[in-house]
């Protein structure tokens, strides 16, 4: 039933799809004290509240339009997108050198896999969803030509660092808060945010070229545009070090949209067996 709602609603223009998204994002908004809460936390702490208002339509845009993305022909999608900066992509391909692309919840970050492997062989970490309703609709969405799914476990790890070490690329979304013993806590947008320590330890292993990216949601259901971001930091250093540059990264690229943010995700929780940070305890 889930899928043939998501088909249906992915003949609709991107517009109307829009339209309708930021109406249900301030439905959501009204609705939810704990949405609401979040958001204007999350978006005061990093200084950004003045986007508040747009940042709850882009919400709702964010998922009225994944039948879409999901669902409709691939070509179709495609031509909804342009590349910024792919040369910098390129040139690491043309030296044989593995990439990491960390891709924020900023955006439609979706979007962003389906490009790169419509133009070379791409691997991403993937972690079932919770609600095994939704496993079908997103394993299918995600698993198409060119787009490999490794597990989110030590065998989904061997798999990206093999992957990896080959010249080829892969893609991690690093601001998800992972499981025990996965992260570390380290600073983002001021306040210690449980931050998994894999990419920096696959770019080290694979000595990759780490680029970060987005999807830049374009106005009245214009497309996207889909931005390569050289990574500018530094990766030496221990684990919370690491983890620390690569949160600082995404300040950065958050900054460039702000309203495009995923602010009402529970960046800072605690996971079940990991001691809260010094701040919180």
């Amino acid at each position: 039933m889930l899928l043939a709602i998501f088909r249906f609603f992915s003949v609709f223009p991107l517009p109307v799809l829009h339209a309708l998204g930021s109406a249900l994002g301030w439905l959501v908004y009204l609705l939810s004290p704990s949405v609401r809460r979040r958001m204007r936390e999350n978006m005061t702490r990093a200084g950004v509240a003045q986007h508040l208002p747009q940042a709850v339509s882009e919400a709702g845009k964010a998922i009225s339009e994944l039948p879409f993305i999901w669902c409709a022909d691939p070509a179709r999608v495609s031509r909804c997108a342009t590349i910024d900066n792919w040369e910098l992509v390129q040139n690491a391909l043309d030296n044989k050198q593995g990439i990491v692309f960390l891709t924020p919840h900023l955006g439609c970050f979706e979007i962003v896999a389906q490009e790169i492997a419509l133009r070379q062989e791409l691997m991403v970490m993937y972690r079932p969803p919770k609600k095994e309703a939704m496993k079908p609709l997103i394993e299918g969405a995600r698993a198409r030509k060119n787009l490999l799914l490794a597990p989110a476990n030590m065998g989904g790890v061997r798999q990206l660092a093999k992957f990896l070490k080959s010249g080829k690329p892969i893609g991690l979304l690093p601001d998800q808060v992972p499981q025990e013993g996965e992260g570390v806590w380290a600073e983002f947008f001021g306040k210690q945010a449980y931050t998994m320590t894999l990419p920096a330890k696959l770019a080290q292993l694979g000595d990759a070229l780490v680029i970060v990216t987005y999807a830049e949601r374009l106005p009245m259901g214009r497309g996207y545009v889909i931005r390569f971001v050289p990574f500018t930091g530094s990766l030496e250093g221990d684990s919370a070090q690491q983890a620390r540059a690569i949160n600082a990264a995404m300040e950065q690229l958050i900054a460039r949209n702000p309203a495009q943010y995923y602010w009402s995700y529970n960046r800072y929780k605690v996971p079940a067996g990991v001691a809260a940070p010094a701040e919180a305890a």
